[in-house]
Formats: C-alpha cells, sequence, structure tokens
C-alpha cells in the first residue's frame, strides 16, 4: 500500500476570485474576523505576508480541538490566485511524514470557484486519508466566500490595505544612553547636529521628555523646509523607547494618522537604533514613507558622528 495520498475537492463562493486570493494570500491574519469558529489567529512569524519563503503561525480549531500549526509558504502564483502551503510544525505531523495544502481560485460568473489539494505522505498503512482536513478548507473557504461579499467586511479589508509600516535597525558606535539622551530630553540640540536636516526644535508644551508634552519641529526634507507639532505620546527609559504622534504636518496631507517610534539598544561598545514609522494613508495612491524612513536614518547617523568627536 503507498503511502503517499492525495484529496481533492472544491466549492463555489461567491466573492471573486482575487479577493480571495487576496486574503488568503496576503492578509490571513484576517481570517479570524470572518470564520472565527475555525481560525482563532495568525502571525506573522518570519519574512512577508504573501512571499514565498516566508513562515505563518496558526491558532485553528478541528475535530473540536485547539490546534496550532507553523507553515511555509511554498509557492503563489497571482496569475492564477494560487498559493500552496508546506506544513513544518502540527499535530498533523504525528501521522504524516509531510503535508501540503493548496489554494486555487478560478472566476466563474460574479464569484468563482476555489479548488483545494490536499497532497500527503503517512507514516504508516494505519494512517486514513484526511478526509475531515479537506472537509475544514472548503468549510474555511465557504465561510471567506460569504465574509468577502458582506459590505461592513470589505470596508474594513479596504481600511487595513492603507495601513502601513517601514522600519530601519541602524548600528551605531555610540552608546544607547548617549543617544536615546538627546533624542528623549534634548532633541532642540540636533540643529546644532545636523542642522542640514534639523532648522529648530521647540517645547510647545509640557517639560523636555515627558509623556503628553508637545514638541514643534523646523526641518528639511525632499529639499523642502517643513514644520510640524508632535506629542509624545509613550517613553519607556528602561528600554530606551520613545514614540511621537504627529499632530500637525505636511505628512497630514497624504496621511491620516503617523507615528514615530525610536528605541535603542545597547550592543558591545555601541548600540542598535531601531527607527519604526507607522501611519494610516488617505488613499491607496500614498506611498509609503520610505523617504521619511532614509531622513531618520541619515539624522541617527548625524547624531552618531557627533557624539563620537565628543
Amino acid at each position: 500500500m503507498s503511502l503517499l495520498g492525495k484529496l481533492e475537492g472544491e466549492t463555489e463562493i461567491k466573492a471573486p476570485a482575487s479577493k480571495f486570493y487576496e486574503i488568503f494570500c496576503n492578509r490571513p491574519h484576517h481570517i479570524s474576523n470572518i470564520s472565527g469558529d475555525k481560525i482563532q489567529g495568525c502571525k506573522l512569524e518570519e519574512g512577508e505576508w504573501g512571499t514565498v519563503g516566508s513562515i505563518i503561525y496558526w491558532n485553528y480549531c478541528h475535530d473540536g480541538e485547539a490546534k496550532v500549526a507553523k507553515h511555509l509558504i511554498e509557492a503563489v502564483d497571482e496569475e492564477k490566485n494560487m498559493i500552496r502551503l508546506k506544513v513544518l510544525e502540527s499535530d498533523l505531523l504525528k501521522h504524516y511524514k509531510t503535508f501540503k495544502g493548496t489554494f486555487e481560485a478560478t472566476p466563474k460568473g460574479i464569484g468563482s470557484v476555489v479548488h483545494c489539494v490536499l497532497e500527503y505522505e503517512k507514516l504508516h498503512g494505519g494512517i486514513p486519508d484526511s478526509n475531515s482536513i479537506l472537509q475544514f478548507c472548503l468549510d474555511l473557504c465557504k465561510d471567506l466566500g460569504a465574509g468577502l461579499t458582506e459590505d461592513n467586511f470589505v470596508s474594513h479589508i479596504n481600511r487595513m490595505s492603507l495601513l502601513g509600516k517601514v522600519e530601519a535597525d541602524i548600528e551605531m558606535k555610540a552608546p544607547a544612553s548617549k543617544l536615546f539622551e538627546i533624542i528623549h530630553k534634548n532633541p532642540h540640540h540636533l540643529s546644532n547636529v545636523s542642522g542640514d536636516k534639523v532648522e529648530g526644535v521647540k517645547l510647545h508644551e509640557g517639560e523636555w521628555g515627558k509623556v503628553g508634552s508637545i514638541i514643534n519641529w523646523n526641518y528639511y526634507h525632499d529639499g523642502e523646509a517643513k514644520v510640524a507639532k508632535h506629542l509624545i505620546e509613550a517613553v519607556d527609559e528602561e528600554k530606551h523607547m520613545i514614540t511621537f504622534k504627529v499632530l500637525q504636518s505636511d505628512l497630514l496631507k497624504h496621511y491620516k494618522t503617523f507615528k514615530f517610534r525610536c528605541q535603542v539598544t545597547p550592543k558591545g561598545k555601541g548600540s542598535v537604533v531601531h527607527c519604526g514609522l507607522e501611519y494610516e494613508k488617505l488613499h491607496g495612491n500614498v506611498p509609503d514613507a520610505h523617504s521619511m524612513l532614509h531622513l531618520c536614518v541619515a539624522l541617527c547617523k548625524d547624531l552618531e558622528a557627533h557624539l563620537m568627536e565628543g
């Protein structure tokens, strides 16, 4: 008896193939909002959503029991609305040496047909075929098809697509404490450090370095003079972390919300500065904030050079 097995099934859904593929491939972390009785959570462990080689961690319920699984995205084909997942860790591997699932959505009328294929190798001949997993997958696809046709959920997905984040880690020779001291409590000295980027920083309200305080910035970005008003939203002195929320800025012509987060971590005699920018775009044509991230990185480098000279 061969230990290799393959099961296939398909289900018609009312949602377009492209929408099904978009959430299943690129936004599986939203599936729990549609089919919470089957999927309790989905997190990205490594890589990027929808990218071959990335690893996804799932919390789900099968046969009345809570389960966990770790899947590798083995293949994607956007033209065919297809994704293939390979099981790396799961209760399934107590019974199967290997296990893969392929999902492909084909347009049909205003909806689509989702084809599911499970391929596996059993550990021994006494293992049954995985019919219950196939049925689970088909039922999940039906839930997604129904959920993706509901206006409120589509609106939620559209909004989530406007959320963005860019980040960078910069290795610095300067100690974490000195870097954080200037960023946290003495940002008004930055114009002396990097005058081509920061013209001036003034305290508008509150105290330097205190949560709830407001700071006015005059700076240069993309060759133009800019002004901004930032709220100190959070501070963690032990972790050398500070978060600024933009209250007023040219940035808000393109972004509904915008935050800067900076954390400085000791490394040897120096440190690593983590810069993270989080935002919500006003519409889908607004680019990600890479140029603003580059400005932050360049400013950190200027600050490093200044501190090392001292």
